[in-house]
């Protein structure tokens, strides 16, 4: 033990009042190397403020941004079988889970609740991407399937909001066979008559986007976000050839035909809310009214 570093240093920090400078207290802009306080970051629902880039947003914050007031009830993480196959790497599977919880204070990478938007009421599931990358497992792809039971029980439409680079490799096929369950989900709201918008966000990729993620009612999009299966590299050394520019991106695939609209994150809460309403043939003032007598009785407060 070094006693001057352990002992002293600290006391006299202590007695001095020097205080540890949080790692994340200013972001870079990837696109502009713009430095932005962490607080304004926040206030601007994790965009730049200059460039307008948008940021990962964390699940929690975009479900309390999206809900009227940020009031929604929580739906719960459904239990699981954990590290089934004993999984490791350069780290065994568990230590992986037990430091993505301590970071994200999450069980797994879903958070699903259930609200109001604008009069409209509907569950909400966003990815935690902090959370192994928001890859797809046994937790999240059965958290899914609950919140879309819970939309039918409901007789709600369901908002789904990715943000995931695919199935998690660490539970192998029992990952892989999320995509099927998922995909059953879906068509069982559908069945239902019920809407089910996706919200696509940086990135969606991988077994997500070839199961759930691209099986919506309306796929909106936020912009300069990264859509699609396969990496850019992998393609051009499969194909041995140069891809566009801007290939994969939010407005390459709006302008092909692959979503429906890109939409700023600060608009989003009232684009769902129209779309829905169109959908549902839902009056304007019924909403408005119903949410206003219906709102307040939602049980469970979102915190950020």
């Amino acid at each position: 033990m070094n006693w001057i570093t352990n002992y002293v240093r600290p006391k006299i920090n202590s007695m001095l009042g020097r205080r540890e400078v949080p790692e994340n207290l200013w972001i870079k802009c990837p696109e502009t190397g713009e430095m932005v306080f962490h607080r304004d970051l926040e206030e601007n629902k994790w965009v730049i403020p200059q460039s307008g880039y948008h940021m990962k947003m964390p699940a929690k914050a975009r479900l309390k941004d999206l809900f009227d007031g940020g009031i929604y009830e929580t739906l719960p993480q459904p239990k699981v079988a954990q590290d089934p196959l004993k999984f490791r790497d350069s780290k065994k599977y568990m230590d992986r889970l037990r430091d993505s919880r301590a970071k994200t204070e999450l069980e797994d990478t879903i958070v699903a609740g259930l609200g109001r938007v604008q009069g409209v009421k509907l569950v909400a599931v966003a990815h935690e991407f902090n959370f192994i990358g928001g890859s797809l497992g046994m937790a999240a792809g059965e958290a899914i399937v609950k919140a879309f039971e819970k939309a039918i029980a409901e007789k709600c439409p369901l908002v789904i909001f990715p943000a995931s680079g695919g199935a998690r490799m660490q539970e192998g096929i029992l990952s892989l066979m999320q995509l099927p369950r998922t995909t059953i989900a879906v068509n069982m709201l559908k069945e239902a008559g019920l809407p089910y918008i996706v919200v696509l966000t940086n990135p969606t990729t991988g077994g997500v986007t070839a199961s759930y993620a691209m099986l919506g009612d309306i796929h909106m999009a936020e912009p300069g976000a990264e859509i699609g299966f396969a990496g850019k590299r992998v393609i051009e050394q499969t194909l041995r050839e140069k891809l566009p520019e801007g290939f994969q991106t939010a407005e390459y695939l709006l302008e092909h035909g692959m979503v429906d609209m890109v939409v700023k994150r600060h608009d989003i809460p009232t684009t769902i809310a129209r779309v829905l309403k169109i959908l549902m043939k839902k009056p304007v003032e019924a909403a408005k009214r119903e949410a206003g007598s219906q709102v307040s009785a939602l049980p469970v407060a979102a915190s950020a």
